[in-house]
């Protein structure tokens, strides 16, 4: 492999020892605040909603969203920008304006004792377990891409970055709770930015603007200016046709993947959660979906640049086409190291020691969120509900941090399972695929059909789930078929959705529903409307209020993709 260590000088050690200060120093902090089991794991319902949505964006902001956007832009270019304008915004501003006066109305303490409460224990106990098994296998991603970077960049020992950033999480978590992990994912999203910006404006100026850009995209006769336009995506999707390719992204991404992971993921959710109202809670994931919508072109757009500024990269492109493991041994890179050479090519000291800064802020913002999500789950919906009931209080925050302790300890290991893949974005969609779809077609049936019996709800659950996993292994094992691209996640993710509803659908005919009374705040149709709002919403500014905030959102991300088109 060629390498890509950084000339950091001693400005850059600096920048950086000073960033690890600060995490350390708003994990003490956030200390101070931590006296119940509340505070600890969802901040004491305190947080303003500014906080909470850049958090909110920030605990998605991790490993993956950075290098993997960014060599999925080197390689596709434009269509990229669907995880974010039609796999995210949309599910977002549903999550804020449908969803989360539920989840903030019925004072739960997690996604998965929502689902105890509307289908019962069965339905709890496995959504608790898989949630909790993902996000250790999540985590594991954004620990393995930190060390990894950490040794291209830097040289240190693989073995030493996962010990050392796991440390770091470990302190602040276990120390400062869900208010250290939020703080500090405020702290990491500007550090991100102030990465990306310049590395996009001086790679930018380096290729003569987005027009000379765009001019070296389109002028590469193997690559075309197909890359320079969003729809119909065939490259991203998989499907040779444009309709199908059109259909697969709407559906498979931007409706099963996309909300079931914005509307049902606890990680996400939790920091909407700890947010001090019920407005602030909707406000969380509208305020995030603002800046979600431009982070694509620090993200996106500075892979696109590598891909035709760096030599080797370009390189690696055209022969690509002939097999990337080839082009893989003739040029010595792939495209997951899109950022890196372009960070090692365009940046100059002080601006290089703010970049690798942003690269392990956005590494551990990630794997943060999956441990403090993590440790609620194990002490809230595992140990509370079937091992100790009624323990005093203290124990279950004593508990949450041996939680935190474990989940990082694990993830070193889970990491190395990451390492196993050569395509980290086609494993954490997978992982989506088998545990987010089919529970976002439990969540949205049980909530709006309330005669959707608790049988149903476990039993759609686990045929979801299993449909998704037969489906990835006849491909990936039997290889019955095969998919490129996303094609294959796509395809699980719809196949556990559609089950999952077909299975609930057909079970609840045999069963019995739960009585009205114990619906309300849970079912739609059961819930008063008066329940769903803060009477003091309609004395607020529009720029305070769900609602016309996210039609704002709605209109910016819909001109984005015909602007793009």
């Amino acid at each position: 492999m060629v390498d890509i260590r950084l000339d950091a000088q001693w400005v850059d050690y600096a920048i950086i020892a000073l960033y690890f200060l600060f995490v350390l120093g708003v994990g003490w902090y956030a200390k101070r605040g931590i006296s119940t089991s509340i505070e600890f794991f969802l901040s004491g319902r305190s947080l303003p909603a500014w906080v909470t949505g850049l958090a909110f964006i920030s605990a998605n902001l991790g490993a993956v969203e950075i290098m993997g956007m960014s060599a999925t832009g080197a390689e596709l270019g434009m269509p990229t920008m669907h995880y974010f304008w039609i796999g995210a915004v949309p599910a977002m501003l549903f999550l804020g304006v449908v969803m989360m006066p539920f989840y903030y109305g019925s004072k739960v303490r997690s996604v998965p004792e929502f689902m105890r409460m509307r289908f019962g224990a069965s339905a709890h106990l496995v959504n608790a377990i898989s949630f909790a098994v993902a996000q250790l296998l999540i985590a594991g991603v954004n620990l393995y891409l930190l060390a990894l970077i950490v040794h291209r960049l830097l040289g240190w020992p693989q073995w030493v970055g996962l010990v050392v950033a796991s440390a770091f999480v470990l302190f602040y978590i276990t120390v400062g709770g869900l208010s250290a992990a939020i703080y500090n994912e405020v702290l990491q999203f500007f550090v991100i930015v102030a990465a990306l910006l310049p590395l996009t404006l001086i790679g930018l100026h380096r290729v003569g603007g987005w027009s000379g850009l765009t001019e070296r995209i389109t002028n590469d006769g193997m690559l075309g200016a197909d890359q320079l336009h969003t729809w119909p995506g065939t490259g991203l999707s998989g499907f040779e046709s444009p309709v199908l390719s059109v259909v697969g992204i709407v559906f498979g991404l931007g409706f099963v993947l996309s909300f079931g992971y914005w509307t049902t993921n606890f990680v996400e959710v939790q920091r909407a959660m700890a947010s001090k109202s019920i407005t602030a809670s909707r406000m969380t994931p509208i305020i995030g979906a603002f800046p979600k919508m431009f982070i694509p072109f620090i993200v996106i757009v500075p892979g696109m640049i590598a891909a035709v500024l760096v030599g080797q990269l370009a390189e690696f492109k055209q022969l690509s086409f002939a097999g990337e493991d080839a082009a893989a041994a003739a040029t010595g890179v792939t495209y997951n190291d899109a950022l890196l050479l372009l960070m090692r090519d365009v940046l100059p000291n002080g601006l290089l020691g703010v970049a690798i800064a942003g690269l392990l802020a956005a590494f551990m913002a990630g794997m943060a969120a999956n441990i403090s999500a993590f440790n609620t789950v194990i002490s809230y919906d595992l140990y509370q509900q079937y091992v100790k009931k009624d323990a005093p209080d203290a124990h279950y925050t004593k508990v949450g941090r041996i939680a935190t302790a474990a989940a990082c300890v694990i993830a070193i290991f889970t990491a190395l399972i990451a390492g196993q893949f050569s395509n980290l974005m086609d494993y954490l969609q997978t992982l989506f695929g088998f545990f987010n779809a089919p529970l976002f077609a439990t969540f949205i049936l049980g909530m709006f059909w309330k005669r959707m019996t608790p049988t149903a709800g476990w039993t759609g659950l686990v045929a979801g789930t299993l449909s998704a996993m037969a489906l990835w292994g006849s491909s990936t094992f039997l290889h019955l078929f095969e998919l490129p691209g996303q094609g294959l996640a796509f395809m699980a993710a719809a196949t556990a959705f559609v089950v999952d509803i077909v299975v609930s659908v057909v079970v609840t005919q045999f069963t019995a529903p739960k009585p009205v009374h114990e619906l309300k705040g849970l079912v739609y149709s059961e819930t008063p409307k008066a329940d769903l709002i803060d009477p003091e919403e309609a004395g607020m500014p529009f720029w305070r209020r769900p609602v016309p905030m996210a039609g704002i959102a709605l209109v910016l991300v819909i001109a984005l993709n015909f602007l793009f088109v």
